[in-house]
């Protein structure tokens, strides 16, 4: 289940990309098979020794192309360990809101990525995260949890603070806000309630077939209730350089709330 949109965020192949706090590694893997060469970090020893299993195997299924390339590394996103300008895209898919020091954070990924570069970051949704928080404590007060919620102005002016030029925003996964309020209501941890485990039942149903009936009301409830808000931006070029990759900004490029 992709956050980034792919249509609206283009690789291509041989580009340098990192995932970072790659997770389970979904989006790395979305741009291993797109012929990018990827680096995928997270600070999770365990996610990362499972997104390197998933790496060796695809590789031996052939699902990359000839010259893409994937590695799989611990690593603590305040300090990368890269040079300079060393990526040509930076994906962060639900991570910043984890983080206190979330400048910190986008000026590392500022840093890494090359002048005329492309970022996608992905925080939940102001509306629909801040119905899980009324509705459980649990939810967010826990090591590790969510520590803030963004407004979408907020988080393009931080982005723009670092020195992005967001050109793009838009909601994903609205078929996921309901479940995640029931999974509140009902206790995050009690997934035997019956409401949870049959809408659960749902999303892997619609994740497995992708019938067009769901992804129609997806689409139409995103700009609704999205759970995720996903910002696109561009690093500028060097005075007297072409202008940024991505071009004149979409029509999209307005902030979401």
């Amino acid at each position: 289940m992709l956050t980034v949109d792919f249509t609206r965020f283009p690789l291509a192949p041989g580009d340098r990309v990192l995932d970072l706090g790659c997770g389970a590694g979904r989006h790395a893997f979305e741009c291993y098979r797109r012929g990018a060469r990827v680096v995928a970090l997270d600070r999770s020893a365990e996610e990362i020794r499972e997104v390197a299993k998933w790496f060796a195997a695809m590789e031996e299924a052939g699902e990359a192309p000839t010259g893409a390339t994937a590695t799989a590394m611990e690593g603590d996103a305040l300090n990368l360990p890269f040079p300079d300008e060393s990526f040509d895209v930076v994906i962060i898919s639900e991570v910043m809101e984890h983080i206190p020091d979330d400048k910190g954070v986008l000026a590392e990924m500022v840093r890494v990525l090359k002048p005329g570069g492309r970022i996608a970051v992905t925080v939940p949704r102001w509306g629909p995260e801040k119905v899980c928080w009324a509705l459980s404590d649990a939810y967010h007060e826990v090591e590790g949890g969510h520590i803030r919620i963004y407004k979408a102005d907020e988080l393009l002016t931080r982005m723009r603070e670092s020195g992005l030029e967001p050109y793009g925003t838009h909601h994903a996964h609205a078929l996921h806000s309901p479940y995640w309020w029931l999974k509140c209501a009902f206790g995050v941890d009690n997934d035997k309630a019956l409401p949870v485990r049959a809408y659960h039942k749902l999303l892997v149903w619609d994740i497995m077939k992708k019938p067009l009936a769901t992804k129609v009301a997806e689409q139409a409830l995103n700009p609704l209730i999205g759970k995720s808000f996903v910002a696109y931006a561009t690093k500028p070029r060097l005075p007297g350089g072409t202008a940024p990759a991505g071009g004149t900004a979409p029509a999209d490029a307005k902030a979401g709330a």
